[in-house]
Order: structure tokens, then sequence, then C-alpha cells
């Protein structure tokens, strides 16, 4: 079944204005046109453009959501799951901060006490530094002052809230994917395809990741208790397990 421009916008409650823009940047293309010069929108259209506006609920601009849909290894069933656990995560911190306002205002209507502590609920940012010093240390535990470590440093302060959410909510993802797949061994073809994306993680999110440093982190996991601890919270072994995953990766690249 095809759409016309008027009804794609209709149905998805975008503005043609907002498609024709797409199509012209490249984002999203009509699959055809018709004879008379209307352009026609596949099903598959629409599932790419309902994956954009998910990209952009979570503060994606156009450029990032061109460069990451037109990778040859985009998954649409792992990005959703991803934005999930995201939009999941912003929910609650909605949450948090909506019971920060009803009880800010029944502190004003009631006199009830509120402590500074519950005034500030939902804006935390100590989470997210924690994920910035967790990166910084990582790199500098293994690289101290190399490009590595400057790299990371240089893209990680730029990281917004929001930023952080997403970066953590994709590795949390792909541990999740390594550990439910333990029992498979570390040369299963799943595992080695999360192991994949998880060298392609951490170059996209931090630093350029060469196999010769990939192959390094590996022996950081085991060797360095924090980190250890760190991704065996997903499931005990898995920092191991990631290891020798992660060695036959870089043996049997090409």
């Amino acid at each position: 079944m095809y759409y016309k421009v008027k009804e794609v916008a209709d149905l998805v409650g975008v503005s043609v204005r907002t498609l024709h823009h797409y199509d012209q940047i490249g984002l999203l293309k009509p699959e055809s046109e018709s004879p008379a010069g209307y352009r026609l929108y596949s099903d598959t259209d629409l599932e790419k453009l309902q994956q954009i506006l998910f990209f952009k609920e979570l503060d994606f601009n156009l450029q990032e959501i061109k460069d990451i849909m037109r990778r040859p290894g985009f998954d649409r069933r792992h990005a959703l799951r991803a934005h999930r656990e995201l939009l999941i995560e912003k929910r609650e911190r909605l949450e948090r901060i909506i019971q920060s306002v009803e009880k800010t205002i029944d502190s004003i209507e009631g006199g009830k006490e509120m402590s500074n502590k519950e005034m500030f609920d939902g804006f935390d940012m100590s989470e997210i530094e924690k994920h910035k010093q967790k990166y910084a240390e990582e790199t500098k535990e293994r690289y101290g002052n190399s490009d590595a470590y400057k790299e990371s440093i240089k893209k990680t302060s730029k990281y917004k809230k929001e930023d952080w959410a997403r970066i953590t909510a994709r590795g949390d993802e792909i541990y999740k994917r390594i550990a439910a797949n333990m029992e498979k061994g570390p040369k299963d073809s799943e595992v080695q395809k999360a192991v994949a994306d998880f060298r392609q993680y951490i170059t996209d999110s931090f630093y350029n990741c060469t196999p010769e440093i990939f192959r390094g982190l590996g022996d950081l996991y085991v060797n360095d208790e924090r980190f250890t601890a760190n991704i065996d919270k997903y499931k005990e072994g898995l920092a191991a397990f990631l290891r020798e995953a992660m060695i036959y990766y870089c043996d049997n690249l090409k």
C-alpha cells in the first residue's frame, strides 16, 4: 500500500513541510512516485519514519539520525529496545520531577515542610558524573595520556544528560545481550555480533577503539576488580567471558 505526502502527514501528525524537508536532505525519501508526480510512501517508509521520530524524541539531531540509519549494521529491533529503555528512564525521571512539583505545591499551600533534597529530586546529575568518571578512568588506566584518552575526554566533555542516558542504555543493552548468550560460548555468532557492536559502541561514544585497544580492554576488565565488578553485575562471570569473546573477535578480524 502506498500513501501520498498529505496522507502520511495526517496519519503521523507531522507537517507536509517536515516530510518535504526529510526528503530534501535524504533522511526519508518516498519509495516511488505516481505518474502524476505525487510522492508515494510505502509501509517500509512509515517504519523508517517511526524510527526517525523515536530518535528525535531522544534528542538526536537529523544528521545524527541519518548517519545512524545509514550504517550497514543498523538493526531496527535492537534500536527499538534501546529506545524503550531510555524512554522508560525519561518517564521515571519526569515522574520524579512531577512528584517534586506536587510536594512543592503542598509545601506552599499546606505549610508542609519540604527538605532541600526533595526540592531537587529528578534533577540529580550524580549518576551522569559517575558515568563520565568511569570512562575517563578506563581510558586513562589503560592508555595514560594517549590519543585515546584525550579523545575520550574531548567527546565526553560535550555530552549532556540526555546523551549519557542514551549511551548508558546502549551499553546496558549490549552487556545484557552478551550475558544472555553466555551458555553458547564466546565463539557463538550472536555473541560475536554483540562483541562487534560493543567495539563500535566504544568508538562511537568515546574514542577510536582499534583492535589493539579492544584486546587490551578485555584484559583490563579481568585484571582490574573495579571493572570486573561493574561488568559482573549483569551476570556473574561476564567480565571473564567478555574477555574471551573479545580476544576471539580480534583474532578473527579480516
